[in-house]
């Protein structure tokens, strides 16, 4: 349904200010968008308004300069940053003989691209019949049947009503097959949680790092490339941790300014990873000169998805580039807020392997097991997700060992190995609960 040129298009980007001035990379973004999209960038317009136009979006003047500078430059294509109303596309669009195509509809180009699995596909192509039928025009006068006058009286509908319809039909054909598959993903969910596997979630904006970040925890292969929205689906491996045992890290599709309403309900199954996550951690490109305004942009969507009562620890990406090394910044209550590290080089990632442990194993109990001959099996458990700080052999054969094993874990083997001779002493507390 959507036709897209192999080849990239001539376009014009259109700079959009209204009210204060933006922040100092939003330009330099919408040039990547474009990039990302396919476009051939022949010229940009900055156009600064104190009001929107409702019917231009800009004056006439400034739409006629915009025009010329079209012509001149033989562009094709006029990419808009900012939101236009289906009136505004349209009425553009006849004014400058050209395509119109805003910031919503140029992230939807994008992901349409970029979606890989059968989900995304589905959940792009909704987004993508949302927008689009709020800008049906009534384009199809000649196959009008309700004009009435002779032979043109009649019942029927028109052919903006057909496609409405048809529209309408696709919409929910594709959020019934999405809210099977939404089932399917919350029954895993719930199997993870029955299991008590904790779900920790990557999230930030794009280009951040964060499919980096997931390969160096994971040893997965996910595609890393230096673009916007490299990564569309989202990706769920395991992560065994030293102490405590597995937890299942999810790596999400980055945020951006202004990102459209359609993706974030289309996206809605998806999200609800980050939703259900017991930890997120906020990847963030230290590096990035506007880092603290598209940290904000990420936490508006998170306010969105309801995730911003979730607890969280900003990871800053990218710190071999400002030459800081590894470290935990901590608040004045002790707490871990912020870790720097790089996940490119590996520097810092076990000091944020260690802030997750803490996190999510609070309780360890500590104390004395001691073995028979017999037990090897579960001697080799307990190293394998406990952690044995000393071992002693004993006359007749078997060991005393002293462990540290965190409650989740010492729960499974009392059920499951029948760990009654296990001495605990007092739990201690391995950290404290961020809040």
């Amino acid at each position: 349904m959507f036709d897209r040129p192999q080849r990239g298009e001539r376009a014009i980007l259109l700079h959009v200010c209204v009210g204060p001035p933006p922040y100092r990379g939003e330009e330099g973004e919408f040039g990547s968008l474009a990039n990302a999209a396919g476009a051939q960038i022949v010229g940009e317009m900055r156009v600064r308004l104190r009001s929107i136009n409702p019917r231009f979006l800009m004056g006439t003047g400034k739409l006629e300069e915009l025009k010329a500078y079209a012509n001149s430059v033989q562009a094709e294509l006029i990419l808009i940053d900012h939101r236009l109303s289906p009136a505004q596309e349209r009425n553009l669009e006849r004014a400058l003989s050209r395509r119109v195509v805003d910031r919503t509809g140029l992230i939807l180009d994008i992901f349409a691209v970029r979606a890989r699995t059968f989900e995304g596909k589905l959940q792009v192509e909704l987004a993508q019949l949302e927008h689009l039928s709020t800008r049906l025009v009534r384009g199809w006068t000649h196959l009008e049947r309700q004009k009435g006058g002779i032979g043109l009286r009649g019942p029927g509908e028109t052919q903006l009503e057909t496609d409405r319809r048809l529209l309408g039909q696709r919409i929910r054909q594709l959020q019934a097959r999405l809210a099977r598959l939404s089932r399917r993903r919350d029954l895993a969910r719930r199997q993870r949680v029955k299991q008590e596997v904790p779900t920790i979630s990557l999230v930030g904006y794009t280009n951040t790092g964060k499919s980096t970040l997931f390969n160096r925890l994971t040893g997965a292969d996910v595609r890393v490339a230096d673009q916007l929205f490299a990564t569309l689906d989202p990706t769920i491996r395991r992560l065994d941790l030293e102490l405590g045992g597995p937890v299942i890290l999810v790596d999400t599709v980055g945020f951006v300014r202004d990102l459209p309403h359609e993706l974030v309900a289309a996206f809605q199954s998806t999200l609800e990873e980050t939703k259900q996550a017991c930890l997120l951690l906020h990847v963030i490109d230290c590096s990035d000169p506007d880092h603290v305004e598209r940290t904000e942009d990420v936490n508006e969507v998170l306010r969105q998805i309801e995730a911003h009562r979730l607890p969280v620890v900003q990871v800053y990406n990218k710190a071999d580039i400002l030459g800081i090394p590894g470290r935990i910044d901590r608040s004045e209550t002790g707490l871990p807020r912020r870790v720097w590290l790089s996940a490119a080089t590996g520097e810092g990632v076990d000091v944020l392997i260690d802030v997750i442990t803490d996190f999510l194993h609070l309780d360890v109990v500590c104390g004395m097991v001691k073995l028979t001959v017999a037990q090897a099996r579960l001697r080799a458990l307990l190293y394998e997700c406990a952690t044995v700080t000393s071992e002693r052999g004993l006359t007749d054969g078997g060991w005393e060992l002293d462990v540290e094993i965190d409650q989740r874990g010492y729960r499974d083997l009392q059920r499951n190995e029948d760990l009654e001779i296990f001495s605990a002493g007092d739990a201690k507390s391995a950290a404290r609960v961020l809040e």
